[in-house]
């Protein structure tokens, strides 16, 4: 009975995903060639690219249902409740059943589970963390190597899971004392460390959003974490004020000691109900799980609730530690059904582009990727609206000036575009895409020799840039795509298209609807 209730609440929660269409970094899924290509399969097992196995899933996805999101959806549902079962049958040998029980509903329904669920390039976290609880199950059958294979497969997925070994370590140390586990978890370990070195060369790539490519020091990111850390326990505990965009600044080093601080007296509290793998374990294990996202490595995006998609393993054990000792049928009920109307809320929320960054910039007005994600989900005279009114106080944003001249483009302002255009290129000159989109404008204006120039400038700074190669074409300039850049089947098919009948526009654009690595 209780399965079939939790399945319900699921279905309840998450269902509405099915209808959802594609978000943010999902655009730019669809247009790497890894994706869309029919020799895709084996191209995303290039060892520059990141996260393979996910890849090849967005590969399978799009051979079998091109660009309809519905399949995509569909698979982030089917493997977050694979994940539901798995942390069901582990935990039930770890914990009494009733703890398990609560444990497992807290996993699949708190609505800190809803954005690797509802954003499909959220997947890598999923399939990681599937492929993870299938090694801890592997382990607690006492299959060690098994268990290694495994989580060198879930390393293909995503490298977040690089803690997973330490986990083990620490359940080694504190519960089981077994000999026989000291080599399995060695060789995981030199596994994890293998594949983060691998994270932090393909991170030295320009765009990457890691690493030095994110633009924090890893001290500071460090510090930060703290607070950030924090956030999330009040999102556990008080689970509202998700947000798809939080708005989270560096943090001072007198704030982020504080918040350091406060973490380690938690660690400290906890360790004192560490054996029998009480809540203590689990709070603790799950720090551990958190560990490769919220310490020194730093990411673009400071903080995102999907982090906590595998580290829930840890808090809804403690949590299925602690509840356990009340009147378990209606607490178990009740807070089943909360969680899961919350849930239900936020998947409603990333049912379209619109409501997504409308709730995002209603909760960072003053951060500015929320506001150019919604100018873009807008109709042309909202979405000018939108960023007309930062305007002023984002005078020094490329990013702002280069999306309005891309809105007055749309809407045939092209005087007022090609100021825009002029403006973010005063502020980032060597921008490849801007001066793709200004050679547009000129274009549009009858400029076709200032376009000709900014359309090889671009195609210089960027000798990969699509947009920029297919334009001198078609102001008939001699130009080729060169071998060794990757392009999508969309659009080699347009250069064919081109070469055999020739140029019908001036120019085109880009507009792919992303704004930064997620």
């Amino acid at each position: 009975m209780q399965r079939i209730f939790l399945a319900a609440l699921v279905v309840f929660a998450f269902g509405a995903c099915l209808q959802a269409p594609f978000q943010f970094d999902d655009h730019g899924m669809l247009a790497d060639p890894a994706v869309t290509s029919p020799e895709g399969w084996a191209d995303v097992w290039r060892w520059q690219q990141t996260r393979p196995l996910t890849y090849f899933t967005f590969w399978l996805n799009y051979a079998l249902g091109g660009a309809n999101p519905a399949g995509y959806h569909a698979m982030n549902l089917a493997l977050h409740c694979g994940a539901v079962v798995l942390v069901w049958l582990c935990l039930r040998r770890l914990i009494p059943v009733e703890a398990a029980v609560i444990a497992t509903f807290v996993f699949a329904l708190h609505p800190v589970q809803s954005e690797a669920v509802n954003y499909i390039f959220a997947r890598s976290t999923l399939l990681a963390a599937l492929l993870t609880l299938g090694a801890f199950l592997a382990w607690l059958h006492g299959r060690h190597w098994w268990s290694v294979a495994i989580f060198a497969v879930a390393l293909l997925a995503k490298e977040e899971v690089a803690a997973f070994p330490v986990l083990l370590a620490f359940l080694h140390v504190t519960v089981s004392y077994n000999r026989a586990e000291r080599k399995p978890i060695a060789v995981m370990l030199a596994l994890a460390a293998l594949f983060t070195a691998r994270l932090a060369w393909v991170a030295a790539v320009a765009g990457s959003g890691a690493g030095a490519q994110s633009g924090v020091r890893p001290a500071d990111y460090f510090l930060t974490q703290g607070w950030v850390i924090l956030r999330y326990f009040q999102l556990l505990a008080v689970p509202i004020g998700f947000t798809a965009d939080p708005d989270i600044e560096l943090a001072t080093p007198w704030r982020g000691a504080v918040c350091w601080a406060a973490i380690l007296f938690a660690i400290y509290v906890a360790s004192h109900s560490v054996t029998k793998l009480r809540a203590g374990f689990w709070f603790i294990g799950a720090l551990i799980l958190m560990a490769p996202t919220s310490s020194l490595f730093p990411a673009q995006d400071l903080a995102a609730d999907r982090r906590l998609y595998l580290p829930m393993l840890g808090f809804a054990a403690a949590a299925g530690q602690i509840l356990r000792g009340t009147r378990f049928p209606v607490v178990l009920t009740a807070g089943a059904v909360v969680l899961a109307m919350l849930t239900h809320v936020r998947t409603n929320v990333w049912g379209s582009e619109v409501t997504l960054w409308e709730d995002a910039m209603r909760r960072a007005p003053g951060k500015l990727r929320p506001r150019l994600q919604l100018a873009r989900a807008s109709e042309p005279g909202t979405g000018i609206r939108l960023l007309e009114e930062v305007k002023e106080s984002q005078s020094n944003s490329p990013e702002l000036a280069s999306e309005l001249g891309r809105a007055y483009l749309n809407t045939g302002r092209l005087s007022d575009a090609l100021s825009e255009f002029g403006r973010a290129l005063a502020l980032e000159p060597n921008d490849p895409m801007t001066l793709n989109n200004r050679g547009v404008t000129l274009a549009a204006m009858g400029l076709r020799d200032a376009a000709l120039a900014d359309f090889i400038a671009a195609a210089g700074r960027d000798p990969c840039l699509f947009d920029a190669r297919l334009n001198l074409k078609k102001l008939g300039a001699v130009v080729t795509l060169p071998g060794h850049c990757r392009y999508s089947a969309r659009q080699r098919m347009l250069w064919e298209e081109l070469v055999l009948h020739g140029p019908s526009l001036p120019a085109t654009m880009r507009n792919d609807g992303s704004q930064g690595n997620r």
